[in-house]
């Protein structure tokens, strides 16, 4: 069931990858087209849901960001709790390499954003934009260049990227949290203490997780905490226990049930609304300041540094082993892939600077080291396995 959920999970991500870069270029044409004005009359249109005594108004870009954004965290929650249970992330001889690496891919980038930004002129509050590595470009990029790579290879990029997300989240939940509200923190809490009980409930309706994840939302929408943290929290009460014998368990169907949803709308849709930035006005000054150049550089030459510098010192120190069949090209390959930050940089992005020209700034900076990273890490993997021994 494991091995069957990971191939199902890479072939999804390889075509939403696919699907993302597409929402992307046309969000950026459309913001440099005649039709600008009709795209972020999109984005920032604003209208109000109200349900009782709960009444929020907000644009088009952050309902997406912090509504259906919190479903993607769902999703991400639950596939962390299940790799921890079930899958990679459950033996710890294999958990050493893919951690190790991820801190790794964490520590480096933020460090070269901080070292453009901590003069005069910069903007610490975005050193987290360049930890993250999208899974999605990251799985769709290793597909396409690398067909005939081993699987180990595809099963350490998928673990790392989910540890990843997990310290993304958590550096979400840390920084980005402000002036939180204690009394709506306690509905949160409660509603996430009564889907725990739920879980206990065996053949408990779908709809009733479905509405506890509703009050978890909108409680920590309201408590002024990142809705992220609530869709990654209400994702470890749901149980992994199958209701009936040699069925599927209640996370996995969940799993499968939203992936697609989250794979084909909620993150293109996310992309579309996200990406779009007018290149009208823009200076060389502006394209080389120290926030885009801090996240470009921070994804394209922290990342590759830190994920195969500390691969390699792990492996040097023999405290992990190299994934089966894997060349050293083929894992700086797959390093330099992990630099593809793209959704969930963008995602911190929004959380880090408000103001549009820095958020101009963000988003250059981010498809600029994107887009280097899957170009130079697609074309090392290809060329790694046009040398491999067992294809000469």
């Amino acid at each position: 069931m494991a091995r069957r959920l990971t191939l199902d999970f890479l072939k999804t991500e390889s075509a939403s990858g696919l699907i993302l870069a597409t929402t992307a270029a046309v969000a950026i044409l459309m913001a440099n087209s005649p039709w600008a004005a009709t795209y972020y009359g999109f984005i920032d249109a604003t209208f109000t849901i109200q349900v009782g005594a709960f009444r929020e108004t907000h644009s088009v870009l952050d309902w997406i960001k912090e509504g259906l954004m919190a479903v993607f965290f769902f999703v991400v929650g639950l596939e962390i709790k299940y790799e921890i249970l079930r899958g990679e992330l459950a033996n710890p001889r294999r958990l050493v390499l893919p951690i190790v690496a991820a801190v790794g891919g964490m520590v480096v980038p933020a460090a070269v954003y901080l070292a453009f930004n901590a003069g005069p002129g910069g903007a610490t509050q975005g050193w987290p934009i360049p930890t993250a590595t999208d899974i999605a470009f990251a799985v769709a990029a290793l597909a396409i260049a690398g067909p005939r790579l081993p699987p180990t290879l595809r099963v350490f990029l998928l673990t790392l990227a989910i540890v990843d997300d997990l310290g993304a989240v958590a550096l979400i939940g840390l920084v980005f949290s402000e002036g939180v509200q204690v009394a709506a923190l306690g509905g949160a809490l409660v509603s996430l203490a009564l889907m725990a009980l739920l879980g206990r409930w065996r053949s408990a309706p779908y709809l009733f997780y479905a509405l506890g994840f509703l009050l978890v939302w909108a409680f920590t929408l309201k408590s002024g905490i990142s809705t992220s943290v609530a869709g990654v929290a209400a994702a470890m009460t749901v149980p992994i226990e199958p209701r009936k014998p040699h069925r599927p368990g209640v996370l996995e169907d969940f799993m499968e049930s939203l992936h697609p949803y989250v794979a084909f709308l909620i993150l293109p849709l996310f992309a579309f609304a996200a990406a779009g930035f007018s290149l009208e006005g823009m200076t060389l000054a502006e394209l080389a300041s120290p926030v885009t150049l801090g996240i470009a550089l921070g994804l394209f030459l922290g990342k590759q540094l830190g994920v195969f510098g500390a691969t390699a010192a792990v492996i040097g120190l023999k405290l992990a082993r190299r994934p089966t069949g894997a060349t050293w090209a083929e894992l700086y390959g797959v390093s330099l892939l992990c630099g593809v930050g793209f959704t969930m940089s963008l995602f911190i992005g929004a959380l880090a600077f408000t103001a549009e020209y820095a958020a101009a700034q963000v988003r250059l900076g981010v498809l600029m080291g994107s887009v280097l990273s899957a170009a130079a890490g697609m074309a090392v993997l290809a060329w790694a396995q046009r040398r491999r021994p067992d294809e000469a």
